[in-house]
């Protein structure tokens, strides 16, 4: 799959400290000589992200800038992104450098060498090097996901993970609804009930969660949600 291309989803709302280093370092990334397609999409931004992105995507032919007029929630920012991607394999990047492209090699793998359609990158897999983050959010990112598993029979250790990478052809299969974080059970829901259902991976990667103070935006009722979403999804395919 070497002359493969990859399609990277950006979802961008209020990243103007964080968006140049973040794209730097994705281009900069190693993606096992498939091409890449920088898909950044602007959620309503308020804090002169839009212009940036603008200005990204006239200095490099590789990056696609989509916007949305009103802020809409990452998961409306991920399904217009993945509604624009054309590459062979579609990976989800947070703007926010919580998730290190760095990590990218060991993400793609299982996929590029046909063991994996799907890859997980879990931030609570051992070996890797992570920043110490809240541990009432690591409790309650574990308890989803093991709400999760009991739903989907899968076994993933972190089913919240930003990390998220999969074939175009499973990624087409999918129809996703969630406008906010509910989009990543539902993802988790949607790959699980599928027929035949795909090979999914998980892979240990690195990450240095953000504090409130520095730009963090999932709270509690996100949680909330997310519960309602592995119900509604798991139970009514």
């Amino acid at each position: 799959m070497s002359s493969a291309r990859l399609s990277i989803v950006i979802p961008c709302f209020n990243e103007t400290g964080t968006l140049h280093r973040s794209v730097a370092r994705v281009l900069e990334s190693d993606t096992s000589g498939l091409e890449k397609e920088l898909v950044i999409i602007d959620d309503g931004s308020t804090h002169g992200s839009r212009a940036m992105i603008e200005e990204l995507a006239s200095e490099n032919s590789s990056i696609k800038a989509l916007f949305h007029e009103a802020n809409k929630g990452k998961g409306a920012a991920i399904r217009t992104g993945f509604a624009a991607a054309t590459g062979d394999i579609v990976l989800i990047q947070d703007a926010d450098l919580e998730y290190n492209p760095a990590d990218y090699p060991k993400l793609l793998a299982p996929i590029l060498d046909g063991r994996a359609d799907v890859v997980y990158g879990s931030r609570f897999r051992g070996g890797e090097e992570g920043r110490v983050f809240f541990f009432w959010h690591s409790v309650a990112n574990r308890g989803l996901t093991l709400l999760s598993n009991m739903f989907t029979n899968l076994t993933l250790s972190d089913m919240e993970t930003g990390y998220k990478v999969m074939s175009k052809e499973v990624l087409d299969k999918l129809v996703l609804c969630e406008n906010r974080f509910g989009i990543e059970p539902e993802i988790t829901a949607r790959i699980a009930g599928l027929k035949p259902q795909p090979a999914v991976y998980e892979v240990g990667i690195s990450y240095s969660g953000r504090t409130y103070a520095e730009g963090k935006k999932i709270g509690w009722k996100d949680g909330i949600t997310a519960v309602y979403c592995i119900l509604r999804y798991n139970l009514f395919r």
